[in-house]
C-alpha cells in the first residue's frame, strides 16, 4: 500500500477524464439526480471514482485529462476512417461531433465547475485528445506516473524503468488491473513500447484503424518478435534479401499507404509543451463556498464530502 501522509513519496495520476464519467454515466442508475430532478450520475461516479483512486493511491499530484479535440484533424487528414463510426452527421454542415447522450452532455460542465472548486487541475490542448496530454505529462514527468483508462492505446506509454504504469479500468474502477510491461507481454505477446505498432498492425475497430488485412493479434505478436517495429518492418518488405515470409510480405506491401500514415495517427503525443500547470493534489478544497453552493444545487452532499474527507485524510 502507498504511503499516506504529507511526507508521502510524490506520484502523479492521471486521469482519462472522458473514459472514466462514460463510465459513471453508464455505470451509475439514470435515477440519480439533482433536486430538480436532472440526472448528476456522471458527476457522482466521477467523484467517487477520484475518491475511490486518489485513497488507494495517495498521489501527491493529479490532473484530469481533456479532450479539446476528441478527433483531431491532422488525424483525419492522415487517416479519415479514423475515429468515423463514433461520428454523428449533421445535415446543417456543422463539425463531426461525437455521439454523447443528451444527459451526459449536459453533465460536462456541472463536472468541470465541480472540479474547479475543488482546484484539481483540468489539463487540455487544443487539437489533441486527453490520450496526448497524457502522453506529455507522462513523458515529461519527473516522478512515477499512474494513469487510469479505459482505453488500450495508452499501453504504449506503460514504462518499468520511469514508474510509468496505467490502472486499467475495463472491468470497472473497483476491478481495475495495474498493467506494467511484463502484463502486457503476457496479454499480447509484445513489449509495452511495441503496442502502438502492435494496434496498427492488427486494427482496432474502436478507433477505425483497420489494421493489415489478414493479420491478428497473433500474426502481429510474432512479427514484431522478430523485427522491433514497424520501421523495421517496412525495411524487410523493401528488401529482397531479407528474413521475411512471402505471405506476411504481400500483406504489408498491400497495406503499403496504411502503414505509411497509420502509426502517426496511432502513437500518442509526448511532446505537447502544456504550459506551467499546477498539478499538487489539494489537501482542502480551492472554493469551498462555490463547492458548498455546487454540492447543493446539483444534489451531490456524500460524493462531496467523501471526497473532501479523501484529500484530508492523504
Amino acid at each position: 500500500m502507498p504511503t499516506h501522509g504529507p511526507d508521502r513519496p510524490q506520484r502523479l495520476m492521471l486521469l482519462d477524464t472522458a473514459s472514466l464519467y462514460f463510465r459513471a454515466f453508464y455505470g451509475v442508475p439514470d435515477s440519480v439526480t439533482a433536486p430538480d430532478g436532472t440526472p448528476v450520475n456522471a458527476v457522482r461516479g466521477l467523484l467517487d471514482f477520484i475518491s475511490r483512486l486518489t485513497g488507494e493511491y495517495a498521489p501527491t499530484h493529479l490532473a484530469c485529462c481533456w479532450d479539446n479535440d476528441w478527433r483531431p484533424q491532422w488525424r483525419v487528414d492522415l487517416l479519415p476512417s479514423y475515429k468515423m463510426h463514433r461520428v454523428e452527421a449533421e445535415r446543417t454542415g456543422a463539425p463531426d461531433v461525437e455521439e454523447v447522450p443528451d444527459p451526459l452532455q449536459a453533465q460536462v460542465p456541472v463536472i468541470l465547475e465541480v472540479l474547479e472548486a475543488f482546484g484539481i487541475a483540468v489539463v487540455g490542448a487544443d487539437g489533441y485528445e486527453a490520450d496526448d496530454v497524457i502522453g506529455s505529462l507522462a513523458t515529461q514527468a519527473s516522478m512515477p506516473v499512474d494513469i487510469v483508462t479505459g482505453d488500450r492505446d495508452l499501453f504504449q506509454l506503460v514504462d518499468d524503468e520511469r514508474g510509468v504504469r496505467v490502472l486499467y479500468v475495463a472491468r470497472g474502477v473497483r476491478l481495475h488491473e495495474r498493467v506494467d510491461d511484463a502484463w502486457v507481454k503476457d496479454k499480447y505477446g509484445v513489449h509495452a513500447r511495441q503496442y502502438a505498432d502492435f494496434a496498427t498492425l492488427r486494427g482496432d475497430a474502436s478507433d477505425g484503424l483497420p489494421g493489415v488485412a489478414g493479420v491478428g493479434d497473433k500474426t502481429a505478436a510474432t512479427l514484431l518478435g522478430r523485427f522491433p517495429d514497424i520501421d523495421a518492418l517496412t525495411a524487410a518488405v523493401a528488401d529482397p534479401g531479407s528474413d521475411l515470409a512471402p505471405g506476411p510480405r504481400r500483406k504489408l506491401a498491400d497495406a503499403a499507404d496504411y502503414l505509411a500514415v497509420a502509426p502517426q495517427v496511432v502513437r500518442v503525443a509526448r511532446d505537447l509543451d502544456l504550459g506551467d500547470v499546477e498539478l499538487g493534489l489539494p489537501r482542502t478544497p480551492a472554493d469551498p463556498d462555490r463547492l458548498v453552493e455546487l454540492s447543493a444545487r446539483w444534489g451531490l452532499d456524500s460524493p462531496v464530502a467523501r471526497l473532501v474527507e479523501t484529500l484530508t485524510d492523504l
